[in-house]
């Protein structure tokens, strides 16, 4: 049987493998079987992972339709959140700092404080990049939009107030498969409230809707501040849940929870995946 645990951020929920248990076997079906929410175990993705006694880990994201992903901020602190967990029940000597190494580079994340099974990190994410601000045309719209990768790539459209649903389903996917995007993008659709508050809808890649999203709200906030008069220290407040950005001359920090939900054994065979 594969040992799974689970943990999510404001919502966006994850599954965790031990890498080894997952070696040789194909990623991407044993990802959107785990991941089917009512005949599986539910998830926006899966984290195959590793961990070495001085608290680093090793991560590789699979999102729930069995594409691969460079990163998630909030996937990344649910690993760091396990990691602390596990030395925990291990009583294995406490940590602070977790340091992740991703597809996107090695991520460092600094424990703030822990109520109950909740742990409150702040990651350093690193600089934003290719931050442009262009028109895309999608859905029978003309959009003006923020591009940039913060690990992954991101398309934040700011505006006056956030979309409905109808209109939310159709942008959304949209963007996420544009032809701009070669490798598709998440999406973001961002208002800014005030200098220092933002408010978002995300649409993920390889996923679709999710309740919060660690790199959307990161992007989000650099949209706001390069495009939408936002101060550099802002409050990203998502269908989940709240989380701060701060975009200091380093890069981009990002704080926020993350609590592990169980952990266990999958029974079905996963033979059928080699």
């Amino acid at each position: 049987m594969l040992s799974v645990a689970k943990a999510h951020a404001y919502g966006n929920d994850f599954l965790f493998v031990p890498a080894e248990q997952a070696e040789g076997l194909k990623l991407d079906q044993l990802s959107r079987r785990l991941c089917e929410r009512h005949t599986g175990l539910g998830g926006d993705g899966v984290i195959y992972y590793t961990t070495a006694p001085d608290g680093t880990a090793r991560m590789k994201l699979i999102n729930a339709d069995g594409s691969p992903s460079e990163l998630s901020g909030n996937g990344l602190r649910c690993l760091a959140a396990l990691v602390l967990h596990q030395r925990e029940a291990g009583n294995t000597v406490p940590i602070t700092d977790v340091r992740v190494d991703t597809d996107a580079g090695w991520k460092t994340l600094s424990l703030i404080s822990r109520q109950g099974g909740r742990y409150t990190f702040r990651a350093a994410m690193g600089p934003p990049e290719r931050v442009f601000e262009e028109r895309i045309e999608a859905a029978g719209e003309s959009l003006k939009v923020t591009t940039l990768a913060i690990g992954n790539p991101q398309c934040v459209a700011l505006m006056a107030e956030l979309p409905d649903l109808a209109r939310f389903n159709r942008l959304g996917p949209a963007l996420a498969t544009h032809p701009r995007f070669s490798e598709g993008t998440n999406v973001e659709f961002a208002v800014v409230e005030a200098p220092s508050r933002v408010r978002i809808l995300i649409w993920e890649r390889g996923v679709g809707p999710t309740m919060a999203s660690g790199t959307g709200a990161c992007a989000s906030a650099i949209a706001a501040i390069t495009h939408g008069g936002a101060e550099r220290d802002v409050e990203v407040i998502a269908p989940g849940g709240t989380q701060r950005v701060e975009w200091r001359s380093d890069g981009i920090y990002l704080t926020g929870w993350a609590e592990v939900v169980f952990e266990g054994r999958w029974v079905p065979a996963y033979a059928d995946f080699s």
